[in-house]
């Protein structure tokens, strides 16, 4: 499977930005019983987030669906090995998807709390930052 990548920019390179404060959208789960919000602000590769899908699909019965809730847009730059200061910003090298406090990752259903916690803590190896395993609330604010 080809990594992920947007089909198409208006510009080739972004400013890197800042990546402080809280998630604004994304932070409830909504798709799955489980999910696995992010601790703190990172980054995270297309590369990162294919290796985590991959991790939480093999440990997953045929009856589980996974959702990605965060997709790699931002194209990361980098300048060639030994090249002098100046002559301007580098060539795009890949993508990654920024993530602040509280984002839901991903999300998935069909198993149970004590083998969603297992997955949590597999996917949690694959990613540069903390994460912690988030239940969906039911109709009356239970878990």
């Amino acid at each position: 499977m080809a990594l992920l990548a947007p089909k198409q920019r208006k510009f080739r390179k972004d400013h890197r930005g800042r990546r402080k404060g809280k998630a604004l959208a994304g932070s409830e789960v909504t798709f799955g019983d489980f999910g696995i919000q992010a601790v703190e602000p990172a980054w995270i590769t297309a590369q990162q987030i294919e290796a985590c899908r991959t991790v939480m699909v093999r440990e997953m019965e045929k009856n589980s669906k996974v959702w990605v809730r965060i997709f790699p847009d931002k194209p990361v730059t980098k300048k060639p090995a030994e090249t002098r200061m100046g002559k301007g910003k580098g060539d795009p090298i890949g993508w990654c998807a920024v993530v602040r406090i509280g984002r839901i990752l991903f999300e998935f259903t069909g198993v149970n709390r004590s083998k969603a916690e297992q997955i949590c803590r597999l996917v949690g190896y694959k990613l540069p930052i903390k994460t912690r395993l988030r239940e969906r609330l039911r109709l009356g604010g239970e878990r």
